[in-house]
């Protein structure tokens, strides 16, 4: 009898654990793809600066502040000429050492006549696409995105539009798609694989059945007036498409379109597009145009932010909440599910969990795992872990027994 009691005491309590306070290190995010162009210097001066090496304090000084913004990825314009990829790598290196992913939104040269470069066909580009993946395989890391050809309808098969040729300029996306596919996969790389248009070109050509056949994520390039009308089109696009949507551009002020606005209005109409846009299950990632040398840009040429560079630090490095989710005996549950109305996450095997929150403000989320009693709390932004007890649905005869011996003992109830 005394042997049946021990190895009851044993079973019943082989499961308990303190509760722990180890904080989750992977930080989280509203958008799984968080970045800020650079073309006007990794594209616009890739010939100038390729043999000038003390212009590589500029590209850190750059890389340095996009990566304090919280971004995720670099968006990097550098073409995908031979000529350019010894350019290229020192804004790769550079943001490796500030770990962050590359977003590759560069394309060869000649698709858009850029550096005085002759026209280039569909099935060259294509061609030449893969083989410069496959030739380059350091330049590529698993988690960064890779765009073989940004707004395609600038060269090649043309506008849509205006062609009038829209099934054509579907197989050549599909196309390039599958040639990048398949080249990352020899390089046994795992790269986000996004080619952009133009806002007005993806309503027009990114059907469901295309869409599906590029990953069920497609990219647009879109500048409108009011925060409201872009949030809109994202989910319109999303919607005919039935995909998720990446922005591979946008800002302001575009004098055409926003007019002149001062720093201070910019910063406005940015907190504005961003609140709209993190409800949205359906974007997956954004990226701000541009860092620097642009109408747009969120800090001068001498490097001084503009108060948009706060508010999109806000956004992108967001205030979060951390909590570990436990039952009334102090031991984890994993894999509970935290949901508020704006994200949802899941706990790690220790019942740990970071959650965003929207500057300024606290969260009602609800906290459930199965077999537990879900409930309600409210999360607010701090460096303490908050502790969230749920308890038993339907507790059987062992967990009441267990209960009961807690109790006659003294040791902790949970609750």
């Amino acid at each position: 009898m005394a042997f049946l009691a021990l190895f009851l005491i044993v079973f019943l309590f082989s499961g308990i654990a303190s509760p722990s306070f180890a904080a989750s290190s992977s930080r989280p995010t509203w958008w799984q793809i968080q970045s800020i162009d650079t073309m006007k210097y990794s594209r616009d001066l890739a010939r100038e600066k390729s043999k000038d090496s003390g212009f590589d304090s500029v590209i850190d000084t750059q890389v340095k502040n996009i990566a304090a913004a919280g971004t995720t990825h670099i968006a990097l314009a550098t073409p995908y000429d031979e000529e350019f990829i010894p350019y290229l790598k020192r804004w790769v290196n550079t943001a490796r050492k500030y770990q962050l992913n590359v977003w590759f939104r560069g394309n060869f040269s000649g698709w858009e006549g850029w550096f005085g470069y002759p026209p280039l066909s569909a099935a060259d580009h294509t061609a030449k696409i893969s083989q410069f993946i496959i030739q380059n395989p350091d330049l590529f890391a698993d988690g960064d995105v890779f765009s073989s050809c940004p707004e395609c309808e600038n060269g090649g098969p043309g506008d849509p539009r205006r062609t009038g040729q829209v099934d054509r300029f579907r197989r050549f996306l599909i196309s390039e798609y599958q040639s990048s596919l398949s080249a990352f996969s020899r390089i046994h790389k795992k790269v986000i694989l996004v080619n952009s248009t133009n806002g007005d070109v993806a309503k027009l050509v990114f059907d469901p059945d295309t869409s599906s056949q590029l990953g069920s994520l497609i990219g647009i390039d879109h500048y409108v007036k009011s925060p409201d009308s872009l949030s809109r089109d994202i989910a319109r696009i999303a919607k005919q498409s039935k995909s998720r949507v990446v922005l591979g551009e946008f800002g302001a002020p575009i004098p055409d379109i926003h007019g002149r606005l001062t720093p201070k209005e910019q910063s406005v109409w940015l907190d504005k597009v961003l609140k709209n846009l993190i409800p949205m299950p359906d974007l997956a990632g954004l990226n701000y145009w541009t860092n620097t040398g642009s109408s747009t840009q969120l800090w001068t040429e001498s490097g001084e932010p503009e108060p948009a560079v706060d508010v999109l630090t806000s956004y992108y490095f967001p205030s979060t909440s951390t909590g570990q989710v436990i039952d009334e005996f102090g031991s984890p549950i994993s894999s509970a599910h935290i949901v508020t109305p704006l994200k949802s996450v899941s706990a790690d095997a220790d019942g740990h969990f970071q959650i965003p929150l929207m500057p300024d403000q606290s969260a009602k989320a609800e906290i459930s795992a199965q077999g537990y009693f879900a409930r309600e709390y409210n999360l607010y932004s701090s460096n303490d872990i908050t502790q969230i007890v749920l308890k038993k649905a339907s507790p059987g005869i062992i967990y009441n027994l267990k209960y009961l011996i807690f109790r006659l003992l003294g040791y902790k109830i949970y609750s």
